[in-house]
This record gives structure tokens, C-alpha cells and sequence, in this order.
């Protein structure tokens, strides 16, 4: 019987039945030792064992975190699955290849790791395989001592659950996991009368519970433990008890009265830490002990033996076997165990756990075992192994190298303080400058993560001489990178002579290096023929002749994104970032997707498909809160901001910059454009024209409207070079449309507007243009020939929702002495009344995909799919997705 959990019972109660009725739900139980949380999860697996509602029975899945295993990859999801092994080959390859590896199921067979979000996926899709048979309950005991690749997998999953009837509940330790994102569950102490009948039911006498109340505090486990040793003792002075300390004495003083031979074994079972009794034997065979001396420790209640294991009553037990025991005897049992592992993971802990001064050879162990974490993309677990290894490493120069792994991996892990923190103490030993070139790249990394390309970039170009020559065009590549990202073109320029000096130029850099010099004529083009190699190499060979080499040209694609936005080839630019987001997919490379989700997002914004757009951020936002890249939503929602700009939402464009990164002032002088607030505008494309090409066309609009045109002859003269080396039509028409507007003629209006026509692309500029042309022929007292010009930048601008733009256009129409314009078009596109996620699936679903194959794409279970189809069908007005081709057929011919 729990007392005092009426709250807590009733929500764990709610979330199966959620479950059983096909909703899924996540809990996190929290609070201190002997709080209760294992009885409430036993509550849970008690109630879901013996539902009786119609439902099909619940099938429940628990995993217990064991601190001895927190180095031990994905022991936690080992323990979760291994009951429903058989069912992983029926999930799509790359998340089954994924698990098998997790699991040790593939012995023989290559597996391509992905990042370290791939076991989540995983473990995603098989929960809601599972859960289309029969609602899942999986409950996590101890979540603070779970191993952290399996902690972020059951994370992640459990953030991304909707409709599955998958149910998960952790209970963990107050200090650890916070900011998970989930609800949480707090039990209190239990207040006296709730005590009372607890302690009553212990059968101590109603005279000694208020002395056991005050010394346990209303913690049950204290309540039960101190019930237990006050039984029979009348209300004495003897000293107060601690809580959870106090309770650990209790438990110290039970294990010291237990016989020696019974110690020795309960400190060999503590010291294994698993329960797995051949490895506890085989130790105690070696110490002269065996299973017969555990009796004592048995008929004491402090552990049971159960098969093959071994559990302790408490987590607390063990801590008092373990820590009680002299340093020296602990020594021997490690050793003891480490001599009769049959497992190489285990055999290095013990060794390590023994090693009382450093050791090569055990050092060594560790790194192995931390290379296979990674191998597994563990990275937490890879950095504490390299860690230990790296403490036990004699030599300075291995010690450096280790710690260097370790911050590589704690890296990867996302902790950028503690890759900080270890680069810095690996320095301390690295006295090879090539290792610090090493180091100076972790640190770089560290630095652009945390929002200051600017400082990685410098970072990388000063240390790359030290580096051997494929190693520093890595680091130089990069640099490039990062320097244009921050706006810091003499960077660019440093990388591309330091790579040619190298003997190694790259196309991409030299180009970006010759457009940062101004000198367009010449990058331009070298980008442009960077991304046609990058676009012939994926359409004549599909795939890569190995992971090795995939991962190469998925490199490569991921720069000529970069090279489509410099250059403004928006076609290529959508076409090879909606290839590599498919590339992330497919092979499980989560923590990739949201930077290239950006790119298409802003492609998807210059070819006028803003609801499209918004969807793609999105997906991006919900992926980078649900693993954790934080550093990555600024940007994207700078990317939203533009659509808000060019929709006149000023509310909403300054709380998405809230957080912005240096190019949100482009935003910003968007925003001031349309809503007529020209020197505030031309002051934002002033911050950011050194970086961003198009800000040069809006500066002389803003310059012109503001009655400053001298000051638009610069930018445009600049533009005007950059869109003849590009050679993009739209670019060539807002050129034209620039000087149409700075010389006050015709003739550059009719090209601009004769280019947009015959060539397509970015309809929010083409409309642009013909508002102001519309403007000028007005002007010009020809109202008959504006009408035409005016009317089709309407459209357009009610189709993209540019409410200032649309207000102009009108105000213009009606100047010209037609009088129809003032009533709003019709919204031609019924999928505005959706969710950004539900437009995503039902465009999806439109094409034929099937339900099974856009879960996989965006990360889902097939069942949250057809929930978000159920949601969406009678907002278009349709029974069923045959319906959804002709629709959307429909709504691409209007918007075209």
C-alpha cells in the first residue's frame, strides 16, 4: 500500500490509460533516495499487468540504471530491448543495423554508425512498432546511473511520442537529468498521519512513531528502515538519526554484523556492480569465498539471489558494502574480478577500478573500450572512458593525445564546456605542436558552437602550418567557413593563400576568397562550377562506393549549399540541400539535419514558398530542442523572420530575433522597407551588405525612398557586378530594377520586369519590381499601362501574405482609377489551414508516400502520421488521402 501518493498515483494512472487508448505520454519520477519513486513504478507495472478494460494487455519493458554500468555503452537499452530482440529485423535497415549494434546482434556484419541520435531513432521506431500490436509501458529505475547514450535515446524518444499508445516513465535522482523538457513528478515526505499508518503496518508500536517520524522526516525508506530498527525498543534519548545519510549508517551497521566470509562476498557483489553472478563467482573462487557465504547477507533481507543474479534490497546497500570495505581489500576484489571477466568491457573497468598508479597497459584497455563507445556514437561514454584512460597514461605525450580524444568526444556529446575544459588540460602536456594544432581544432570547434565563428575561424588558420598537410587543409576548409559565416572575409582570404600555399587550393574556398575581395567576376563562377561538379556527381552515381566515401561527398554537397546561397542559384540551391536533409534521414544523422533544413528553408523562402518554409524551420526547431543544439535556433529563427518581415508582423519579427545572430539585421531593414521606414532600413542593410549580396539591392531602395541617392550608387554598382558574374535572371532583374530606380527611366524597368517573366524565380522580387514600375508608369500620368504591372504584384503579395506590400499595391491600383482592388483575393491554398507538421505529411502523403516511409522522414511513428492525416483531412475537406493529389494539384496551378 503506497500512503500519501493519491496525486501521483493518479497521474501514473492517467498515463496508461492514454496509452491503452493509443496516446503516449512521458513522466519523470523525481526526488531524493527513499522517496518512494521504485514503488511507484512498481505501482505502474502492477497496474498495466492487471488492466482489465477491453484493451489488448500492455506489454512493459524496464530497465534499471546500475552505476557500475554507466561506462558501459547502451547497457541501459541492452537491458530495455533484450526481451523483444526478435522484432528489430522487421524495421527499416538502418535503424535495425542500428540497434543489432547497440545490442552486440551483429558480429560480422559492417555497420555505418550514425550520430549520436541514431539509437533514439532506433528506439522510436521499434517502441511504435511494437505499440501497433499492443500498448508499450517502458519503465526506467535510476535513471542518474544509466549509461548517457542510453539516457539520450530514452530522451529523445520520449520527446518526440504523440499518438503511438506508448507510455514511458523514469524516476531518477533530484540533481541529475534536469531540464528534460518532460513533465515531472515530485513526491513529498510524507506527512505524519501518512507516516503513522506506514509505520503501523511495519508493526512498530504507536509510542515510538513520533521519535521514528522525526528522525526519518517523513522519507519512507528512512520510516521502514528506522520502523525496523526501533522494533521493540521504548522511546529512549538516543541520538537523532540522519535521512538519507542516516539510512546509509543503518544499512553500514547491518552489513558490519554480517560474518566475514558473508562481507567479503557482499563487497565482490558491490564491487561487480551488475548482479551477474558467473562474474561473482568466478571471483570468489579466486578470494576463497563462494555462493554459500552470501546466506548470512540473504536472511538479513540486504540482498537476493534470484538464477543467475544477484540484486541488492537498496542502491544504498551496496554503497554501504562497498565504501565500508578498507581500500586495499577493494584493490584485490577488482583484480579478482578483473582476472575472471569473460567480457573485454568489463575486464578494463576492473582493471582500472585496481590501478593505484598509472599503467600503459591498462590505459590502453580503455581506450579500446572508448573507441567501440563511439563506434556506437556513445560519445559521453567514449570521454569518460578516454578520461580514465588518459589519467592512468604514464607518458605526457599519451596523456595529451587521450584527453584530446576525450574532448572530441564530449564534443560530439555536445558538452562544450567540458571540451573546453579538456582541451585545456591536454595543452598542459602536448608539447608537439602538431598535437596542438589538434587541440586548437576542438577548441575552434567549441568557439563556432557557442555562436563566435569569428574566433574559431582565426583559430584554425594561426595553427593549421602546424598541422601535416591533410590534416591543416581540413582545418583550413573549415576556417573558411567559419570566417564567412562571421562576416570576417580577410579570414576567407587567409585560408584560401594558406591552402594554395600548401599546395592543396580547394574551389570553394578560392571562390568564396574571390567574392570576399569583390573581385565576383572571378569566385562567382569558380562556385558555380563547384556545384554543377557537386549536382553531375549525384545525379550519375547515386551512391558512394563506401560509407568512407559517401561521407565525403556528403561533405562536399553540404559546401555547395553553402556556394548555391553565396551565388543566389536558388534551383540548385533547394535541389542539393533537399538531397543531403534526405541523406541525413535516411542514415540516422539527426544532429546534422537542422543546419541543412536552414538552407532548403531559406531556399524555400526566394522561390516564394514561405508556408513550405516555415515548415521545414519547424521540423528544424522541434529537432534541435529535442536533441539538445540550442546554439542552433537562433539562426533559424532568423529564417522565420524574414518571413514575418515580408508579412509586415512586427510583433512577431522582433520576438523570433530575440535571440539573433549577426545577420538578423537584414530582417529588420525588411521589415522597416515594407512598412515605409526607409533610413531605419537602409541603417539594418548597411550592418549587414558586407556579407550578404541581396542587402546591396534593398540599400538602394531604401537609399532612393529615403531621398539619400547618393548613397545608393555604391551598392548598386557592386550589385550590378555580382549579379552579371552570377548570372541568376532574377539577380539580372533586380539589378535592372535598381537602376531603373536610381536614373528614373523606363527602358531598365522593362528588362527587369521582361527577365523575371521569361526566367521564374523569387516571385516576392519579380513583384517588387512590378509595383514599382506600376509606380513610375503611374507617376509618369500612364495609369492606363500601370494597371497591368500593379494588379499581377497584387497577387502575388496577397499570395505570400505581405501585408504591407499588398497595402501598397492597392493604394496604387486605386490611384490609377480602378476600383476593384480594395476587397483581399481568396487565400488560394487550403493547406494554410494546417499545422506546419500536418502540411508537411499531407504533402507527403500526396505523393504517394506512404505512412510507414514518412515516419521515417520525419522522424515519427506511422501512427502519429495517421493521426496528423485524421487532423487534416476535414480541414481540406477530403475523407481520405486519394483525394490529396487532386487538391494539391489544384493549389500548385493557383500558385503558379
Amino acid at each position: 500500500m503506497l500512503y500519501g501518493r493519491e496525486a501521483e498515483l493518479a497521474e501514473i494512472d492517467r498515463l496508461l490509460a492514454d496509452a491503452r487508448a493509443g496516446r503516449s505520454g512521458a513522466l519523470v519520477v523525481r526526488g531524493e533516495a527513499g522517496i518512494g519513486k521504485s514503488a511507484l513504478l512498481e505501482h505502474a507495472e502492477h497496474t498495466a499487468a492487471n488492466a482489465d478494460d477491453g484493451a489488448p494487455r500492455t506489454r512493459v519493458l524496464r530497465a534499471t540504471g546500475v552505476e557500475a554500468e554507466q561506462d558501459i555503452p547502451f547497457a541501459g537499452l541492452h537491458q530495455l530491448l533484450w526481451p523483444v530482440q526478435e522484432r528489430i529485423h522487421a524495421l527499416p535497415p538502418v535503424h535495425a543495423q542500428t540497434l543489432q549494434a547497440v545490442l552486440g546482434l551483429c558480429a560480422g556484419v559492417e555497420h555505418r554508425p550514425g550520430d549520436r541520435f541514431a539509437a533514439g531513432l532506433a528506439l522510436l521506431t521499434l517502441l511504435a512498432d511494437l505499440a501497433e500490436r499492443q500498448p508499450v509501458l517502458c519503465l526506467v529505475d535510476d535513471l542518474q546511473w544509466i549509461d548517457r547514450g542510453t539516457a539520450e535515446a530514452l530522451l529523445f524518444t520520449a520527446r518526440r511520442l504523440a499518438a503511438e499508445g506508448v507510455a514511458m516513465l523514469f524516476a531518477t535522482r533530484e540533481e541529475t537529468f534536469g531540464g528534460t523538457g518532460l513533465p515531472e513528478l515530485r513526491p513529498r515526505r510524507l506527512v505524519r498521519a501518512d507516516a503513522g499508518r506506514l509505520l503501523a503496518e511495519q508493526g512498530l508500536p504507536a509510542a515510538l512513531h513520533d521519535r521514528v517520524f522525526r528522525e526519518s522526516a517523513g522519507n519512507p525508506l528512512a520510516l521502514i528502515e528506522f520502523a525496523a530498527a526501533r522494533r521493540g525498543l521504548s522511546d529512549g534519548g538516543a541520538a537523532p538519526l540522519p535521512v538519507t545519510d542516516r539510512v546509509l549508517a543503518s544499512f553500514r551497521a547491518q552489513v558490519a554484523a554480517l560474518p566475514e566470509r558473508a562481507r567479503l562476498m557482499l563487497l565482490i557483489a558491490a564491487a561487480e556492480g551488475r548482479g551477474y553472478m558467473p562474474s561473482l563467482l568466478g571471483a570468489a573462487q579466486r578470494l576463497g569465498v563462494d555462493l554459500a557465504d552470501l546466506a548470512a547477507a540473504e536472511q538479513a533481507g540486504l540482498v537476493e539471489v534470484a538464477g543467475s543474479s544477484i540484486t541488492f534490497r537498496h542502491p544504498l546497500v551496496r554503497a554501504a558494502a562497498y565504501q565500508d570495505a578498507p581500500s586495499a581489500r577493494r584493490v584485490k576484489v577488482h583484480r579478482a574480478l578483473a582476472d575472471t571477466a569473460d567480457d573485454p568491457g568489463c575486464r578494463a573497468r576492473h582493471r582500472a577500478s585496481a590501478a593505484v598508479t598509472p599503467d600503459e597497459s591498462v590505459a590502453a584497455d580503455l581506450e579500446t573500450q572508448a573507441g567501440r563507445a563511439g563506434e556506437l556514437a556513445d560519445f559521453d561514454t567514449a570521454a569518460s572512458l578516454y578520461r580514465q584512460a588518459a589519467r592512468l597514461t604514464p607518458a605526457l605525450p599519451g596523456r595529451a593525445r587521450r584527453l584530446r580524444y576525450a574532448a572530441s568526444a564530449v564534443l560530439r556529446a555536445g558538452n562544450h564546456a567540458a571540451a573546453l575544459s579538456l582541451a585545456a588540460e591536454a595543452e598542459q602536456y602536448a608539447g608537439d605542436p602538431a598535437e596542438r594544432a589538434r587541440l586548437a581544432s576542438v577548441r575552434a570547434a567549441v568557439e563556432f558552437e557557442r555562436g563566435d565563428p569569428c574566433a574559431a575561424s582565426r583559430l584554425l588558420v594561426e595553427h593549421a602550418a602546424d598541422a601535416a598537410p591533410a590534416e591543416a587543409q581540413s582545418m583550413l576548409r573549415t576556417a573558411a567557413t567559419y570566417a564567412w559565416t562571421s562576416g570576417e572575409l580577410s579570414g576567407v582570404r587567409d585560408a584560401a593563400e594558406r591552402l594554395r600555399a600548401l599546395g592543396r587550393p580547394d574551389k570553394a574556398v578560392d571562390g568564396m576568397a574571390l567574392v570576399a575581395a569583390g573581385d565576383h567576376a572571378t569566385g562567382l563562377p569558380l562556385l558555380a562550377e563547384m556545384i554543377a561538379e557537386v549536382r553531375a556527381a549525384d545525379a550519375s552515381s547515386p551512391a558512394a562506393a563506401s560509407p568512407a566515401a559517401d561521407a565525403a561527398r556528403a561533405d562536399r554537397r553540404m559546401q555547395a549549399v553553402h556556394a548555391g546561397l553565396i551565388v543566389g542559384d536558388d534551383e540548385a540551391t533547394l535541389e542539393l540541400a533537399t538531397a543531403h536533409a534526405a541523406y541525413c534521414r535516411a542514415g540516422g544523422l539527426v544532429g546534422s539535419l537542422p543546419g541543412v533544413l536552414r538552407a532548403q528553408a531559406q531556399a524555400q523562402i526566394a522561390a516564394g514558398l514561405h508556408r513550405d518554409a516555415e515548415s521545414t524551420v519547424a521540423e528544424a526547431l522541434a529537432l534541435a530542442r529535442d536533441i539538445g543544439l540550442r546554439q542552433s535556433t537562433g539562426p533559424l529563427k532568423a529564417t522565420l523572420a524574414r518571413i514575418a518581415a515580408i508579412e509586415g508582423d512586427e510583433r512577431r519579427v522582433r520576438e523570433l530575433l530575440a535571440d539573433a545572430p549577426p545577420d538578423a539585421a537584414y530582417a529588420l531593414g525588411l521589415l522597416d522597407l515594407g512598412l515605409g521606414r526607409h533610413a531605419d532600413a537602409l541603417r539594418h542593410f548597411d550592418d549587414v551588405a558586407h556579407r550578404m549580396a541581396a542587402a546591396d539591392a534593398d540599400r538602394v531602395e531604401a537609399a532612393v525612398r529615403a531621398g539619400t541617392p547618393d548613397r545608393a550608387r555604391e551598392p548598386l554598382e557592386r550589385f550590378q557586378r555580382w549579379a552579371r558574374a552570377g548570372g541568376q535572371p532574377w539577380a539580372l532583374a533586380v539589378a535592372a530594377r535598381c537602376r531603373a530606380l536610381l536614373d528614373d527611366t523606363e527602358e531598365p524597368f522593362t528588362e527587369a520586369v521582361r527577365l523575371h517573366v521569361e526566367h521564374g524565380g523569387r516571385p516576392f522580387e519579380r513583384a517588387r519590381t512590378q509595383l514599382l514600375y506600376g509606380e513610375w508608369l503611374r507617376r509618369s500620368r500612364r495609369r492606363s499601362d500601370a494597371r497591368a504591372p500593379l494588379r499581377s504584384a497584387l497577387e502575388t503579395f496577397e499570395r505570400l501574405r505581405a501585408a504591407p506590400w499588398t497595402e501598397r499595391a492597392r493604394v496604387e491600383l486605386r490611384a490609377t482609377g480602378e476600383t476593384g482592388a480594395a476587397a483581399p483575393a481568396a487565400a488560394p491554398d487550403v493547406l494554410d489551414r494546417l499545422t506546419p507538421q500536418e502540411r508537411q505529411v499531407v504533402r507527403l502523403a500526396a505523393d504517394g508516400v506512404s505512412s510507414r516511409e514518412i515516419a521515417a522522414q520525419l522522424f515519427l511513428s506511422p501512427r502519429t502520421v495517421e493521426y496528423h492525416l485524421y487532423k487534416a483531412y476535414p480541414k481540406l475537406g477530403v475523407s481520405s488521402r486519394r483525394e490529396l493529389p487532386r487538391l494539391l494539384g489544384a493549389v500548385g496551378r493557383a500558385e503558379s
